[in-house]
């Protein structure tokens, strides 16, 4: 495929970007058809901007420091996926909460990664509450966003036990090793023009689901 038929995605992290850069991958390799058009972090010091510039592809910081609110701060994300002409927008450990405004434009077309069994477990340090609970099992999905925090339609989970011998850091090193996977496999159903967003459903297929899909 042309690379300029290919879909534009804008992804926005935060930190050390690894889905950022497993999409990527797929990308390059052509199991997605898509491109990353732009990726865009929040702070100067995101680990995944080093990882980007590896790959060639182009950057731009927004640092929300630099702006007196979140309404100016959006209006400075907008004008980075209007120029990059992004037609899907990727939160790919991007740790800022979105405004009603925001994720009401980009509605149909802003996809987001979390680690847990949503709806269980939204926010913040879901392996250690996970731990915590004494859960067996623990996972991750991908969802469009809306303006409920970690609310959107799922689309695509994966699950894994949790073990005896977990700790916060190798449950979490499993679960992103799914992550990379299921996020791919999302992003590449949207960019083959077969899955959409539906209100609270999402379509796959011409179908209109209510629940998620278990990855195998």
């Amino acid at each position: 495929m042309n690379e300029l038929a290919k879909l534009r995605l804008a992804v926005l992290i935060s930190g050390r970007g690894s889905n950022m850069m497993a999409i990527a991958r797929h990308c390059a390799d052509g199991r997605i058809a898509a491109r990353i058009a732009r990726v865009i972090a929040d702070r100067p010091d995101a680990a995944g901007l080093a990882g980007a510039a590896q790959l060639h592809l182009p950057t731009a910081i927004v640092p929300r420091a630099a702006y007196p609110d979140r309404e100016h701060f959006e209006a400075a994300l907008d004008a980075q996926l209007d120029n990059c002409g992004a037609e899907l927008v990727v939160l790919a450990g991007f740790m800022r909460v979105l405004s009603a405004a925001f994720t009401a434009r980009y509605a149909g077309r802003l996809i987001n990664i979390h680690p847990s069994l949503l709806p269980a477990y939204r926010g913040l340090h879901t392996h250690r509450r996970v731990l915590e609970a004494g859960e067996p099992r623990h996972g991750a999905s991908v969802h469009f966003v809306t303006t409920e925090v970690d609310g959107g339609p799922v689309i695509l989970q994966a699950q894994l036990p949790v073990l005896a011998s977990d700790t916060e850091e190798t449950l979490a090193a499993r679960v992103l090793e799914r992550e990379h996977v299921i996020f791919a496999q999302a992003i590449g159903w949207y960019a083959d023009h077969r899955l959409r967003q539906q209100g609270a459903f999402f379509v796959l297929d011409g179908q209109t689901r209510s629940a998620p899909i278990i990855a195998s």
